[in-house]
C-alpha cells in the first residue's frame, strides 16, 4: 500500500464540513493497525530487516471522538532480536514542530546501539499536519519563500513595523491556507492522544519514545497526558518547559554565543580558512559577506538567505568548516553557492514543515505580542547589531487567529522517571531547557555531553559514554543513581 499525502484543503473541510472528510462518521476504536507497502520517501533497511506502513484513523479533536477523523501515517521496523530481548515498542520522533518521522524509523534506527535494534520495534509516524498524515500549507506565508528575502533583523523603526506587517501576512496566511477552524487541532497535545492511539492500535501496553528536539516537548507533553503509559523514555536535545516564543528568544542568544566560538574557532585557523587571525577579524569578515549580499543579493541569495544558512550550520560542527569555506569563497569571488544548503528552502517538504512549525507553536499556547517582539529584538541586538532571529517562528502567534489560553501541560510528578540527554554548549536547545524540564520529571537523570557544541546526541555524536548510558536504560530500566557527565569531542579539528 502506497501513502501519498492527503490535499491540505481537506483539512479545513473537516472542521468546517464533517461531510466532505472520507474517514469521517460514527468513532471507531483504534484496534489494529494493517501493515503494508511504505512510500517512495521511506528508506529500505539493509536486509534481513524490513520497513512497513500503514494508516490509522484518528479524531480530529479528542474531545469529540464522533466528529471528523483524520489519519496518521506510521511506520514500523521490527525488532530484530529473539522474543525473549524484546523490550517493546520505541516511538520516535525527529524534532521539528514539522520534522517527518515516517522515514525516521529506518534513519534513526540504523544508528541506534544493536541491543536496542534487538530490543524494539522501533515506530515512525508523521505527526498530524506533517508529511503523509494530512499535510498542512500556508502558502506565501508573509513572503517567507520569497527570494531573496528581506532582511529578518529590523534596525530602524520603519523596519520593525514592515516586520510585524509580514508577521501578521504569515498568520493570516495560515489561517487562509490550513483553515482557521484547523489550526486549535494541531497541537502537540492532540498529536499525544495520536501517540497513544498508535500504542493501543499496536497492543502494547506502555510507550518506549525516543524523542529529539521538539520531539523532547513531544515526549513531556505525553507524560503529562498518559503518565501511566510511559514506558522507557528518552528526551533528547530537551526544548525547555517555556512559551515557544520564550524558548526562540532563549535560542537567540545561545546562538550569539554559538557564532562567537565559530569566529574564534575560525580564527585558530587562519591559514585553512583565510578570514583572519583572530575572532575580531573573523567577525569583520562576515559582517562585510552579508552586507553585500544585503546590498546586492546574488541569483536570489541575500541576507534571509544568509541567516538561514548561519543558523543551520551554527547548530552541527561538521558544517562549520563548510560555513568559514563558503565565507571565504564569497569575498573571494562573489559567488554565495558555498553557502547554500544542498537542500531547496522552497520545495513541498520545506512548505509543509515551516507552515506545521508555526500552526503547532502557535496552538500550544499564547503567543508574543507586537512590543514584546520588538523590545525583544532590541535587547537582542543590544548584545549584537547582527544578530541571527532565524528561529524566531513564535513571533507569528502574536496575529495568530487562534489564541489558545493556556500552555501545553509538560510533565508532571505522576510520570516514572526518564532520562534527559543534552550538549553542554546546544545553541539549539540550550542546556538550561534540560535542567528545567527534569525538575517536571521528579527522578529522572540528565545525561550531558561537556565539551560539545552540536545538536542531536543519543546516536548521533558517536559517542560511546552517552550511547551506552542510554542503550542500558532502554534495555533494563535502570535510571542511573544520579546525573550522568561524559568527555565530549571539543571544537571540531581541521584536516
Amino acid at each position: 500500500m502506497s501513502l501519498p499525502p492527503r490535499p491540505t484543503a481537506l483539512l479545513c473541510a473537516l472542521v468546517a464540513a464533517a461531510a466532505l472528510l472520507p474517514t469521517a462518521g460514527p468513532a471507531r476504536a483504534a484496534t489494529s493497525l494493517a501493515f503494508g507497502a511504505c512510500p517512495d520517501s521511506v528508506p529500505k533497511p539493509p536486509a534481513p530487516d524490513r520497513v512497513e506502513c500503514g494508516r490509522l484513523s484518528v479524531p480530529l479533536d479528542r474531545r469529540h471522538p464522533s466528529g471528523p477523523h483524520i489519519e496518521i501515517a506510521v511506520s514500523r521496523v521490527p525488532a530484530s532480536g529473539t522474543p525473549a530481548e524484546r523490550r517493546g515498542i520505541l516511538l520516535v520522533n525527529p524534532g521539528g514542530p514539522g520534522g517527518s518521522g515516517l522515514p525516521y524509523a529506518v534513519t534513526k534506527r540504523a544508528k541506534l546501539p544493536a541491543s536496542v535494534r534487538r530490543a524494539y520495534d522501533v515506530i515512525g509516524f508523521d505527526p498530524r499536519g506533517v508529511g503523509s498524515s494530512t499535510p498542512v500549507d500556508c502558502g506565501p506565508m508573509g513572503g517567507l519563500f520569497t527570494a531573496p528575502g528581506a532582511d529578518p533583523v529590523p534596525t530602524t523603526p520603519r523596519a520593525e513595523r514592515t516586520y510585524l506587517t509580514s508577521l501578521r501576512q504569515m498568520a493570516d496566511d495560515c489561517a487562509t491556507g490550513a483553515g482557521t477552524a484547523a489550526l486549535p487541532y494541531l497541537s502537540t497535545e492532540q498529536t499525544a492522544y495520536d501517540m497513544d492511539a498508535i500504542r493501543a492500535a499496536l497492543g502494547e501496553p506502555r510507550t518506549g519514545f525516543l524523542g529529539v528536539s521538539y520531539g523532547s516537548y513531544l515526549g513531556a507533553a505525553y507524560a503529562a497526558r498518559f503518565p501511566q503509559r510511559v514506558g522507557r523514555m528518552v528526551l533528547d536535545s530537551v526544548v525547555g518547559p517555556w512559551d515557544w516564543y520564550d524558548f526562540d528568544v532563549v535560542q537567540s542568544r545561545a546562538m550569539l554565543r554559538a557564532r562567537d566560538t565559530f569566529f574564534a574557532w575560525s580564527a585558530a585557523h587562519p591559514e585553512r580558512f583565510g578570514l583572519g587571525g583572530d575572532a575580531d577579524a573573523v567577525r569583520q569578515a562576515y559582517l562585510r559577506a552579508r552586507r553585500g549580499l544585503a546590498a546586492r543579493p546574488v541569483n536570489g541569495f541575500g541576507p534571509a538567505e544568509f541567516d538561514r544558512a548561519v543558523y543551520r550550520a551554527l547548530g552541527r560542527t561538521e558544517r562549520w568548516a563548510g560555513l568559514a569555506d563558503g565565507l571565504r569563497g564569497y569575498l573571494a569571488d562573489g559567488s554565495p553557492d558555498g553557502l547554500r544548503p544542498a537542500s531547496a528552502f522552497d520545495s513541498p517538504a520545506a512548505r509543509n514543515y515551516e507552515a506545521a512549525n508555526r500552526i503547532v507553536k502557535c496552538a500550544d499556547g499564547p503567543g508574543p505580542t507586537p512590543r514584546e517582539i520588538v523590545a525583544d529584538i532590541r535587547r537582542t541586538r543590544r548584545l549584537d547589531p547582527q544578530p541571527v532571529l532565524t528561529g524566531m517562528e513564535a513571533s507569528a502567534c502574536a496575529y495568530w487567529h487562534h489564541r489558545p489560553d493556556r500552555r501545553t501541560p509538560l510533565g508532571g510528578p505522576a510520570a516514572p522517571p526518564v532520562l534527559l540527554v543534552a550538549s553542554a554548549h546546544d545553541p539549539v536547545t540550550p542546556i538550561e531547557g534540560a535542567r528545567e524540564l527534569r525538575e517536571l520529571l521528579p527522578g529522572s537523570r540528565l545525561v550531558t555531553l561537556d565539551d560539545d557544541y552540536s545538536h542531536g546526541v543519543f546516536a548521533s555524536r558517536g559517542n560511546a559514554c552517552v550511547d551506552e548510558a542510554v542503550a542500558a536504560y532502554l534495555i533494563d530500566g535502570t535510571v542511573p543513581a544520579a546525573d550522568v557527565r561524559c568527555a565530549g569531542p571539543g571544537l571540531p579539528e581541521v584536516l
